[in-house]
């Protein structure tokens, strides 16, 4: 009951951006690493929450485009893969599916429960009681969204440990060997989601050039990374203009 207390927090924290902004603390490779804290396996917590940041790599909000909700589905996943004692095949099972399904709790709450707390914040607003817009504020973002999900991981560890032991004992050999092969593909999933962002004509020659730098001289993706570091600033400061704007008089207008 305390584990499942604790990894309902962690839930909470890594949905807590109304509360801290954008902190990126929602990431799997963060709420990987505290469920590893939470359940004594740090090492295993770390290795699973890298392995699900590729998945949901490019689950970023774009627009009305809500991605799966990968707080819970880290949390869960880590935690289910670490109390069996298995793989990232199990964190991926139960991640991704997970993920889905609370998203549609999140939705319900965001249509349901956190529009009176807007409205009643447009009442404050009106009068000026900036108190009661920040009171609001904090109240919608902590029942509208985050209390569900803390809920709902909380209760799903406390009640499928059990469970999920047996699912996964009936989960024959051939799954669980292509659930190994699929977590080799996460990588270009991942990639290939936050691409479809990203790519275009202007950025395609570097990509291209990435992947050369890797696979033609053996340079590891941290020596590329480097690389695409420095190009950056390199343009970035040659795109910079040479010359500063200036008043009628000739003299430099510092304060624009």
């Amino acid at each position: 009951m305390f584990e499942a207390i604790l990894l309902g927090l962690v839930a909470m924290l890594g949905n807590a951006e109304y509360l801290l902004g954008t902190s990126m603390l929602s990431r799997p490779l963060v709420m990987g690493t505290l469920t590893g804290i939470v359940l004594g396996d740090v090492t295993t917590g770390v290795t699973l929450g890298a392995t699900l940041e590729l998945a949901f790599m490019g689950a970023f909000s774009i627009g009305a485009s809500i991605p799966p909700e990968m707080i819970s589905g880290t949390v869960l996943g880590t935690a289910f893969a670490i109390t069996t004692g298995t793989g990232a095949e199990t964190a991926l099972t139960i991640g991704l599916p997970v993920a889905s399904l609370v998203l549609i709790a999140k939705n319900f709450g965001m249509v349901f429960i956190l529009p009176p707390f807007v409205h009643k914040a447009d009442d404050y607003a009106a009068k000026g009681d900036m108190k009661g817009v920040a009171r609001m504020h904090f109240l919608g973002g902590l029942f509208g969204v985050n209390l569900i999900i803390g809920v709902l991981v909380a209760v799903g560890f406390y009640a499928g440990g059990t469970a999920v032991t047996s699912f996964l004992d009936l989960i024959p050999a051939w799954v669980s060997n292509g659930l190994q092969i699929t977590m080799g593909l996460l990588p270009a999933i991942g990639f290939g989601l936050l691409l479809q962002m990203v790519a275009n004509k202007k950025v395609a020659c570097f990509f291209i050039f990435g992947f050369a730098l890797s696979v033609y001289l053996g340079i590891p993706v941290t020596g590329v990374a480097i690389f695409g570091a420095i190009a950056a600033i390199t343009i970035t400061q040659l795109s910079k203009p040479t010359t500063q704007p200036q008043v009628a008089g000739g003299v430099e207008d510092d304060d624009f």
